[in-house]
């Protein structure tokens, strides 16, 4: 895995508005999506709660990678890419069950493990 730069993590932190989640289905469809409940488990996993995925659910358990594409407060766009681990139980998904709001039912916590960082066309990891 690859650990997130500071300056990512910072962006991550601060984030502007909902990111969004990009995966595949098993024929390469792309799905993109919204995600507002959103948490990082250490330094190289971002993750977001499965409240109501549909289609995304489907292509996690396919084994899809996926991005994630977020603003942050500098105005910079980041983007996060690298595999999906998804967890119904241990430490990933108990993590994700003290941040996600009481509200949503939290069926899942989709982990990205990152693989790769962007900064518009810059690589940062």
């Amino acid at each position: 895995m690859t650990a997130l730069p500071d300056v990512v993590i910072e962006a991550w932190e601060n984030r502007e508005g909902p990111a969004i989640f990009a995966t595949v289905d098993e024929d390469g469809t792309p799905n993109v999506i919204y995600v507002g409940s959103l948490g990082r488990h250490g330094e190289d996993t971002l993750v977001v709660a499965d409240n109501y995925f549909d289609k995304t659910r489907r292509n996690l358990k396919a084994g899809s990678r996926g991005a994630f594409l977020f603003m942050g407060a500098d105005g910079k766009a980041y983007q996060v890419k690298g595999r999906v681990e998804y967890h119904t139980e241990g430490e990933v998904f108990d993590g994700m069950k003290r941040w996600n709001p009481e509200k949503h039912p939290g069926h899942a916590a989709a982990a990205l493990k990152v693989e790769a960082v962007y900064s518009g066309a810059t690589k940062l990891a």
